[in-house]
């Protein structure tokens, strides 16, 4: 009896590929196991099993597999379960869900290695210098792998070299399989046994005499070790001894000192558990048991809490409950800014139970992380990070909560799978029967119109913890301001004066301007000439720390000009400002304050994050200027004003979702403000003071916003009444691009008629110097969404089929946000 396998690879392929097996790896393989296979002429990749059965592929003949990788699964059914669905939900490929779900380390590749023919015979005469130049160094070396060819010759085409000498019969090429992961070791020493009896001790150190230095480290040794059974780590001995390597390495190599390895992790909490009870008040202890009573009929629970009414206490107490079930408990935030807060809470709570997990980890951190959570192990028990946690291997999920629901920062951009991680984690939920719970102080449109259908179940939280007041909010009019000269720069006499208030009384301030460097737009005075990208349609936007012009795009940049390009004229000024220029005008306003920045150029390191919120929470910080970072659930006690620089280009943005996202913003923003006993004051600096979205936020009035914005949606056939999915054509040669938009939209029309948007060039239409275009297909509700998908899908098979277009890229993105 033949058996076969059906493998997921790391690649866009739309159907799973059969391999053959022997009958003793059918025996041993099971679905969620890792197998190298050799898929093309010489490339191995890893797969993922899916299924292992009896049936033969019809159109090709099934090879056999290369190795096998892993003794256990590294996914359980559920989780392959969870992959199907995304992919066909998010109309995307399995391979594809599978670079996004298993961290690098996991996706084993295989590396080209060159060796020298040793049966060839050449004259050096008839080689180019490259050629001759790999030869030489293959000489020295048994074998190179391509990388060490690339730095060889310093270019990063080396293949056509290589190929020449492979069809001179030079060379050969093979592959080999290497492992990514590497765990960490640290280094131990210990005395050697002989010299551990007291009599041997004493001639041990009569002999070290001449040698003052290692017998300095031999006595450090009996003193950090007297009557302890630690071991003790080399780095330690050294530290605490003031001895060199060199010195520790005549002890080794004497003997009298042997050295040791063991495996440590990378993820390890030092601190203590210093919060041991949460006391409720009785809103939250309301709150919680309504909770208790959605969780009994296994529904999902959206948490509707104002800003600082204690909804992360509650988190923690079903956390809690989860745990002591021995049940996994996965907490998703948006941002990673928010995790360095949270983590401190939360550690202080539940200890070495609780592990992080996020892009700013590295690749092997988050393989260790990853088996943690497949091990179910104590370490694992609760896991808090970005949406990428939804793909971790859980084996018992009792909880999930996703904080700030609403955020637009969960929906994945690119590349595939684009998944939204809220909706997702519903699904997630449901899949391991585990309870649910979305919360928010302004939750997103389609999460309240589910509630308000039922789909959902609504609990409200309306008081701050401690019954603090909600902010003070006041609307600045700087079009006024600017008419009658009161403006300094792009603060307002009324900000100023707060903001003086607020520094002379020792209370911290938050300034919010949702775009980063100092300047978006460089003109020349006299003929209008702005630099513009040469790879995208955006003009340069000006960073005044390095003095450079830089694309947020492409990441294109040059100097700082000191003429216009066009003209010559010398005279160039600034439009618009950034959190840079907020920054530079603070310094000149408050001298005296000490000013900080949170924004994409100020957290690019792996603990940036953390190390500006703490020194804002030592006040180390007076005033933090930043993006929409700083909007997300952060918690600061002494914060009491909290100042939005421009609200309009918040609101005046070409997406449906504009509206309801700037009342977000604002709102959540204000919540920073007044978190303790005293009432906090936010301005909102705006041209247009009667605009109806700030006149909400002014309010807090979500309700409001809610019921204008639903009426509007109702009107122009959009999301919740609506489903999207959004088309994006992208292709190097511009009308090459328009002929395959028009191709696609008028194929979509057959089908769906009226429902079908575009082709529409986005606000920004070319990116990378690929020219784009949208698509935006309306599935109305009582529309399958499945059977839509399966006629997009056939549709863009029929597109690609078309050889004029085959340089064209088209991107489904399912739920666009």
């Amino acid at each position: 009896m033949a058996f076969f396998v059906d493998l997921i690879l790391p690649l866009p392929l739309d159907k799973r590929f059969t391999y053959s097996l022997t009958e003793e790896e059918a025996a041993f393989i099971r679905p969620g196991m890792r197998l190298a296979v050799q898929f093309g002429k010489n490339k191995i990749y890893t797969a993922i099993v899916g299924k292992i059965h009896n049936e033969a592929p019809k159109v090709y003949e099934a090879k056999p597999i290369h190795q096998i990788l892993d003794v256990s699964p590294i996914l359980d059914v559920k989780q392959l379960q969870f992959w199907t669905w995304i992919a066909n939900y998010y109309l995307c490929t399995e391979g594809e869900v599978m670079r996004a779900a298993l961290p690098g380390a996991f996706l084993l590749e295989s590396e080209s290695v060159v060796k020298l023919n040793k049966q060839a015979s050449y004259d050096e005469n008839n080689l180019d210098d490259d050629e001759f130049l790999v030869l030489e160094a293959l000489q020295r070396q048994s074998s190179m792998k391509i990388r060490e060819i690339e730095d060889l010759l310093d270019r990063k085409k080396v293949l056509p070299v290589i190929n020449k000498m492979t069809e001179k019969n030079l060379v050969m090429l093979n592959q080999e399989i290497y492992e990514q992961y590497s765990p960490k070791q640290t280094r131990y020493v210990k005395l050697n046994r002989q010299f551990e009896a007291e009599s041997e001790m004493h001639q041990l150190l009569d002999e070290l005499s001449r040698a003052p230095k290692q017998r300095q480290v031999i006595l450090t040794y009996f003193s950090l070790t007297a009557g302890t059974k630690k071991s003790l780590t080399v780095k330690k001995l050294l530290k605490e001894s003031k001895a060199t390597s060199s010195i520790l390495k005549s002890l080794l190599d004497k003997q009298i000192l042997q050295e040791y390895f063991q495996e440590t992790d990378r993820v390890k909490f030092t601190g203590e558990i210093t919060n041991t009870g949460i006391s409720f008040n009785k809103y939250q202890k309301k709150a919680f048991d309504e909770i208790q009573g959605i969780f009994d009929e296994k529904k999902v629970c959206l948490l509707h809490g104002v800003t600082s009414s204690g909804k992360t206490e509650i988190y923690i107490k079903l956390i809690e409950k989860a745990v002591n079930e021995g049940k996994q408990a996965l907490y998703l935030l948006p941002e990673i800014a928010l995790t360095t807060q949270l983590i401190k809470r939360l550690q202080d709570y539940f200890g070495e139970k609780v592990l992080v997990y996020h892009s700013k980890y590295s690749m092997n951190e988050r393989v260790e992380i990853y088996r943690h959570v497949l091990q179910n192990s104590e370490k694992g028990k609760i896991v808090i990070g970005a949406r990428s946690c939804i793909f971790l291997p859980f084996q018992n999920l009792g909880l999930v909560v996703v904080d700030e629901e609403h955020e637009s920062t969960f929906k994945q951009f690119d590349p595939a799978p684009r998944y939204h991680a809220r909706d997702a984690a519903v699904v997630l939920a449901k899949q391991f029967d585990a309870n649910i719970i979305l919360g928010s102080a302004t939750p997103s449109l389609e999460s309240y119109f589910n509630a308000e259908h039922h789909k959902y179940e609504l609990v409200e939280l309306n008081r701050r913890f401690g019954n603090v007041l909600m902010p003070e909010v006041e609307v600045v009019d700087i079009k006024t301001a600017h008419r009658k000269r009161k403006m300094t720069g792009h603060f307002s006499e009324r900000l100023i004066e707060e903001i003086r208030e607020s520094l002379n009384e020792e209370e911290q301030v938050i300034l919010f301007q949702n775009r980063r460097g100092f300047s978006p737009i460089l003109e020349c005075n006299t003929c209008g000439h702005s630099p513009q990208c040469p790879n995208c349609d955006v003009s340069l936007t000006y960073h005044s720390h390095n003095n450079q012009l830089r694309c947020h795009y492409c990441g294109y940049h040059m100097a700082m000009q000191e003429k216009c390009m066009a003209c010559g004229s010398p005279e160039i000024s600034t439009k618009g400002f950034g959190t840079e220029q907020v920054e530079t005008e603070l310094k000149a306003l408050f001298p005296e304050a000490k000013i900080g920045r949170m924004d994409q150029d100020t957290t690019r390191g792996k603990y940036a994050y953390e190390k500006i919120i703490a020194a804002f929470e030592n006040h180390e910080t007076d005033i933090l200027v930043g993006t929409q970072m700083l909007t997300k659930g952060l918690d600061f006690r002494k914060v009491n004003l909290v100042g939005i620089m421009n609200a309009d280009n918040l609101l005046n943005f070409p997406d449906f979702r504009a509206h309801e996202r700037s009342f977000q913003l604002m709102l959540q923003v204000a919540g920073r403000s007044g978190r303790t006993q005293k009432r906090g004051k936010v301005l909102i600096q705006t041209y247009n003071p009667f605009h109806q979205i700030i006149q909400q936020v002014s309010t807090g009035n979500y309700e409001a916003m809610y019921k204008e914005q639903l009426e509007e949606r109702y009107q122009y056939q959009y999301p919740p009444y609506f489903r999207l999915i959004r088309l994006t054509i992208k292709c190097r040669d511009f009308s090459k691009t328009n002929e395959a938009a028009a191709w696609l939209a008028q194929a979509l029309e057959n089908v769906f008629e009226r429902y079908v948007l575009g082709p529409e060039f986005p606000p920004v239409a070319r990116i990378r110097n690929e020219y784009y275009k949208n698509i935006l297909l309306k599935i109305p509700q009582k529309q399958s969404l499945g059977k839509t998908k399966k006629m997009v899908d056939r549709i863009l098979s029929s597109f690609r089929a078309i050889g004029a277009y085959r340089a064209v890229r088209v991107i489904a993105n399912v739920d666009p946000q």
